[in-house]
């Protein structure tokens, strides 16, 4: 995969994942955060697998000799950071998970610096510093002392209980080597499943959902569940943990475009963070770029 590529797919998958906090907002308050996973992925799987099947063609065999380090995964990003983010969401305001996710990115840097040992430039932080203020920028609209007053509660805790997760998932996702992405997608889907069962047969679901629940649902099974965790997982084996991390940024600002796109208002800081998170992301990958390009020429 060349290095657009995997640019592109971390770009969408930021868009299908803001998809899922407007959308899991609506879901969340007629189905409990292990129902609305396990649902999820319980659909999810059965595009994962004949999607593997037709574009990788993967050795299945050689796959599912990798369950340990697949199964870490399944516990970490499909069955923790999920459960984790639509509970929060009972608790506390998007506002507020917005604003504790738009950490995560300088979480995943820090933690690959010290466990991958990768290598962040003076270019790279800079462009760090520069898209979290744009975030910060985009969710207090222009006030930034807001970040001090505003309190935090249940829901802010299991946020940042629900982004280390998400980081030690990113981590780990790059030891994945030559595994498929798909298939690995789906094996870690269907061992998320099998962990959540027993939860989910105790858990009383009923099938009766409205419209809108039904909506959201269908669109957290293609977008966030299938599109997004296959070109995350594509796309940090050639950017690299710290990088792609610097990607959840835009998650931010695209929940304000989608939010525009329904009727709500957006304003003139939220546009000017929004040009923060796509400068910093840029500059974050620049120095790299050039490194490339340089040993090429050598």
């Amino acid at each position: 995969m060349k290095k657009y590529q995997a640019v592109s797919f971390l770009v969408l998958a930021n868009l299908f994942w803001a998809g899922n906090y407007v959308f899991g907002k609506y879901v969340v308050s007629e189905m409990t955060p292990i129902q609305m996973t396990f649902v999820r992925w319980l659909l999810a799987v059965l595009i994962l697998f004949p999607l593997a099947q037709v574009l990788e063609k993967p050795k299945w065999g050689q796959v599912w000799k990798r369950w340990k380090i697949l199964l870490i995964m399944s516990l970490l990003g499909i069955v923790g950071y999920n459960v984790l983010l639509y509970e929060a969401l009972r608790f506390t305001t998007s506002l507020n998970a917005a604003l504790v996710n738009s950490i995560n990115p300088a979480v995943i840097a820090i933690f690959a610096v010290w466990f991958l040992k990768e290598k962040l430039s003076v270019t790279n932080s800079l462009g760090l510093v520069i898209s979290l203020f744009g975030v910060l920028l985009v969710l207090t609209h222009g006030a930034l002392l807001q970040i001090f007053t505003i309190h935090y509660n249940q829901g802010d805790l299991l946020m940042l209980l629900a982004i280390t997760v998400w980081t030690f998932y990113t981590l780990i996702g790059k030891k994945l080597g030559n595994v498929p992405p798909i298939a690995a997608t789906a094996v870690s889907a269907t061992l998320g499943l099998i962990v959540l069962l027993p939860f989910f047969l105790t858990s009383g679901f009923s099938c009766r959902l409205s419209q809108t629940a039904t909506i959201g649902i269908i669109y957290i099974v293609l977008f966030p569940s299938v599109c997004s965790f296959v070109f995350w997982n594509s796309a940090i084996r050639v950017i690299g943990a710290s990088k792609a991390g610097i990607y959840l940024n835009m998650l931010t600002v695209f929940t304000a475009l989608i939010s525009l796109i329904l009727g709500k208002p957006i304003t003139l800081p939220q546009i000017m963070g929004g040009v923060l998170v796509i400068i910093g992301v840029y500059l974050t990958n620049r120095k790299s770029i050039v490194k490339t390009e340089a040993k090429v020429s050598a």
